[in-house]
């Protein structure tokens, strides 16, 4: 028990609080600044070096490059160390230099590999996000790249030594769709500063070579005509406030430069209010004319005799009320319109079809077959035929509303995202603290100037702008904002406090550990990002349908076109099917065309992506952070969970829950020896039983307890330690120290042990002079919520297990108290792993939850690893899902949001499927020989533009999603 306990200690926040799941390690060498110059240094290995000529003639040819600053290669170890600029020369033009000299390259490791994202615009449906992923995969250098459909952006790994932003994003671009940089791998740390004080280019080049000379500066933009400069650096070494001052300092006494704060419009919101506009005035336009044309086709006509003049001939068989539904239909379908003939075309070119190809088709059928109806009735003085206008016209409106609807809603998707990135405050106090710790002053500063061991003031009612830990002052923190607990957490010195929670009552002084990027705010915000961005498998069966579905529909369309004329042509069915001012030809179009607008790819690509980034939004402002559709669907097949016991069922800090006396000894002299032999021990049980003493010390005697000084001190690994305190030889720790070192232990004694290990709690014996004179019982109390925990579980059909490191007899205890039936006890970090594997060969979904470095191998095993928050980095790290508020009850919360958002993607799938299995036959005319009813083209159109809308709008309901067991508490 004590190796885990070791693990689970406060410790100092040298690590950020959560790390995507997502992050790329490198081995690659840091730029080194030297004057203007960034020298890299790359090390690789080479097959088939035999001598030193071989060497010195790969030095040669290297050497010669421009770019390379200088090249080592030892013939005895086959490998070279080249240094060179990447301004002038890339990895891959070194790599195939040595290979050009007749030798193999092997373990090449200088793929530097960066991160960017991109807004992706024009994305309609699962064709279109497939589309661009590929095309951003085929890019040289690109490693990996992920599209997200619902949220329309991409996260691409690429090694920024072969490629750049600008070409992926023109490799986008290339395949028919939009992109904009929404971040680069080097905007981890990053402040936008506006610039004062400049009057000439000449100062704009002095600011930014001072900044680039900066020691911890990674990356400068400077915008010349808006005075305006954007740097990356890394927060360890420098930081806001340190940039301000260089930019002072750049001025020297001549000229005065200054420089402030300025928060850019979020891209993100910005575009998507921006689509919302111009969906909203495309439909207004689009209504503009296809209104008029509607009531001139469908009303006045009715309207008798107001709609006569509608009739008037104009030439030969062409009206008055056909040329104006041409002259108002025409803007709708090529200008409104557009948007549906370029989608088309690029999809096209893609060789893949989507929605704007089913909508192109339609509405050009009954655009140009009503222009062949116009020319007809110009030159004919007996023709008759009716023009289908209305039809491209209204249909276009309707997909048009669709579309902005969707739009409204999908952007209502990320609200718990949007609302998680907003809790950082804007203004924060900081301090200025004198060598005794005392104020010297206060100022309100921007939160983005905010630096590493900066101290802060945190006013009652004020939230706290980044992470940190109290030094001085109590309170009462709400942190129900990020971690989901709804009860305010008492803070005291040395606690500590998450950035965007708020003070409720007293004022704290907090020294900030992370500020930025590095913030858990910002880490949650990341991690949630990079879970809507993934795939869940369930998405697999919406992207095989959506590889066919244009081309099936398509072809149902042609063969209901056709099906409708021959049998109407040929007189299968009757004449007086036939609507007035119709033939044969026309109704059978209207069929076709219905068949190619009722049909929706859309609601298919949306069904799973939308309900995923609403469930990943839920679930981190509950404190469940789940990093992908992967873990959220894998979750919710779990049948078995697997916990660690110490930090996990348990609080992870051992508490003394008894104290005994076997001998003469006063209690004052009792506790003074060992006060005396534990002050000097670092172990957490060491120091629950000082802890407890001291107490006891201060009960029985003066308020004050001085420690008496220890010889000869000596720790004995896994048994206690020893030491003379005054004249009286002592020794504190478990029984294997006491027979080592000859210590009698009476029968008294030996059932005061036996009963401890009954009840789960390990003795600590302590003798003075060779003799036990008396004994603590330390425990670490299980966790109050655990035995519920457990309980709910099983009524859910889910059996739990406990595997820990700990004795067999503490194991078993502890699971008895909880309700756990099977344990594995005295198993080390990959003995946990193998039982995992053993349990997933027997046919289980497996999850495993913990908390340490030991558990980290389990929780990679595992189908799903959940880690509690409070743990380390390394297991957070490993885990699929993150408990952050550090309370089995989120065990349950998240497996049961997994069986919520699968329940709703089955959902969200019978709505897309069962619609168009539906739609399709209705619209083809299924229904009108026994009926008379038929899908008219133009209401086909608003049926395909609400199963997007339903799809959504079903995938919202999430957000009203409530814990599982907090509500079983309160009924």
């Amino acid at each position: 028990m004590g190796g885990e306990l070791e693990v689970n200690g406060k410790g100092e926040l040298k690590v950020p609080f959560l790390r995507s799941s997502e992050s790329v390690a490198v081995s690659l060498s840091p730029p080194i600044h030297k004057g203007d110059d960034k020298v890299k240094t790359t090390k690789f290995q080479i097959r088939g070096i035999k001598c030193a000529s071989s060497s010195t003639s790969i030095e040669s040819a290297l050497r010669k490059l421009n770019g390379v600053k200088n090249a080592m290669v030892s013939a005895l170890e086959g490998q070279a160390v080249v240094r060179f600029m990447p301004d002038l020369i890339t990895a891959k033009t070194i790599k195939e230099t040595v290979e050009a000299t007749g030798f193999q390259v092997g373990e090449f490791r200088n793929q530097d590999i960066a991160v960017c994202r991109l807004r992706i615009k024009g994305m309609a449906c699962t064709n279109c996000s497939e589309s661009s992923e590929r095309a951003l995969s085929m890019v040289d250098g690109v490693k990996k790249a992920v599209v997200g459909l619902a949220l329309e952006e991409a996260k691409v790994h690429f090694d920024p030594n072969v490629t750049n932003t600008d070409r992926i994003i023109e490799a986008v671009k290339d395949a028919g769709f939009g992109a904009d940089l929404i971040s680069s791998g080097n905007d981890v740390n990053k402040v936008h500063l506006q610039l004062e004080g400049i009057k000439s280019a000449k100062d704009l080049i002095s600011i930014l070579s001072s900044l680039e000379s900066l020691e911890g500066v990674n990356h400068v933009e400077m915008d010349m005509e808006h005075h305006k400069v954007s740097v990356s650096y890394d927060s360890d070494i420098t930081g806001p406030r340190s940039l301000i001052n260089r930019i002072h300092e750049a001025g020297g006494s001549s000229n005065f430069y200054n420089a402030s704060v300025y928060i850019p419009p979020r891209p993100r919101e910005t575009e998507r209010q921006h689509e919302i506009q111009t969906h909203r005035i495309q439909f207004l336009w689009s209504c503009l004319c296809s209104v008029p044309v509607f009531i001139f086709s469908m009303v006045l006509p009715m309207l008798r005799p107001y709609g006569n003049w509608l009739d008037y001939k104009v030439h030969h068989m062409l009206t008055v009320g056909m040329l104006i539904r041409w002259v108002l239909c025409t803007p709708v379908q090529f200008i409104v319109g557009q948007r549906f003939y370029v989608g088309s075309y690029h999809a096209l070119r893609r060789r893949s079809a989507n929605m704007d190809v089913l909508v192109a088709l339609g509405t050009n059928a009954a655009y140009f077959y009503s222009i062949y109806v116009v020319i007809k009735a110009l030159t004919s003085d007996t023709f008759e035929g009716q023009d289908f206008f209305e039809t491209s016209a209204m249909l276009i409106s309707f997909i048009l509303l669709g579309k902005y609807l969707e739009v409204v809603a999908k952007g209502k998707t990320s609200d718990a995202l949007s609302k998680l990135a907003d809790l950082a405050p804007d203004i924060a106090h900081l301090l200025t603290l004198d060598g005794d710790g005392n104020v010297v002053s206060e100022m309100e500063i921007s939160t983005q100037l905010l630096q590493k061991n900066d101290i802060i003031k945190i006013l009652p009612g004020g939230k706290v702008p980044a992470d940190g830990i109290v030094i001085n002052g109590r309170s009462h923190v709400n942190e129900s904002m990020v971690t989901g607990e709804a009860m305010p957490v008492t803070k005291s010195p040395g606690d500590k406090v998450i950035g965007g929670t708020v003070n409720e009552n007293g004022c704290l002084l907090v020294k900030a550990t992370h500020v930025g990027a590095d913030t858990a705010l910002s880490q949650i915000v990341q991690i949630v990002e990079a879970a809507q961005l993934s795939r869940a498998p369930v998405q697999k069966l919406a992207d095989q349908i959506s590889k066919y579905f244009v081309p099936t529909i398509v072809l149902a369309a042609f063969i209901t076109w056709l099906g409708w004329f021959i049998t109407g042509e040929a007189g299968i069915y009757p004449k007086h099917w036939i609507p007035k001012a119709m033939d044969a030809f026309e109704l059978a179009l209207q069929f076709g065309i219905s068949v190619l607008v009722v049909a929706c790819p859309c609601a298919l690509g949306l069904a799973t992506p939308t309900a995923v980034m609403v469930a990943t939004g839920k679930g981190a402002s509950q404190g469940v952070l789940i990093k992908g559709g992967n873990a959220l669907e894998k979750a919710h097949k779990v049948k078995t969970v697997v916990f660690d016991k110490t930090g996990t069922l348990t609080i992870g800090k051992p508490a003394v829950v008894g104290a005994m006396l076997f001998s003469k000894f006063s209690v004052e002299e009792f506790c003074d020896v060992t006060i005396a032999a534990e002050a000097n021990s670092e172990h957490p049980i060491a120091k629950a039983v000082l802890e407890h003493a001291q107490k006891i010390r201060q009960k029985y005697g003066s308020r004050t307890v001085h420690i008496k000084e220890v010889k000869d001190f000596e720790v004995h690994p896994g048994s206690g330690v020893g030491g003379k305190v005054g004249e009286r030889r002592v020794f504190v720790g478990n029984k294997r120290l006491m027979r080592s070192f000859n210590v009698s232990i009476g029968p008294e004694v030996d059932n005061y042990i036996s009963d401890a290990e009954q009840l789960a709690h390990t003795c600590v014996l302590v003798a003075i002079d060779q003799k036990v004179a008396g004994a603590f019982s330390v425990t670490d109390p299980v966790k109050p919520e655990a035995e519920r925990v457990i309980a709910y579980l099983q009524s859910m059909g889910i059996s739990s297990i406990m595997v820990t490191g700990d004795n067999w007899a503490t194991a078993t205890a502890v699971a008895k108290q909880v309700g756990i039936q099977k344990v594995f006890a005295e198993t080390d970090p990959l003995g946990k792993a193998d039982k995992i594997k053993d349990l997933q060969m027997e046919g289980m979904t497996v999850a495993m939850v913990g908390d340490g470095i030991n558990d980290s191998p389990a929780l990679v095993a595992a189908d799903v690893g959940m880690a509690i928050g409070a743990g380390t980095d390394i297991a957070i790290e490993a885990a699929d899902i993150v408990l952050i508020k550090n309370t089995l009850e989120d065990v349950i919360t998240a497996i049961h949001l997994s069986k919520k958002t699968m329940s709703r993607i089955r959902l969200n799938y019978v709505w897309a499927l069962g619609y168009n299995v539906l739609g399709v036959p209705v619209a083809a005319g299924i229904l009108f020989p026994f009926t008379g009813v038929r899908l008219p083209p133009w209401l086909a159109g608003a049926c395909m533009a609400a199963s997007s809308i339903s799809v959504v709008c079903s995938s919202l309901l999430l957000q009203y999603y409530k814990k599982p067991l907090n509500l079983r508490i309160n009924k």
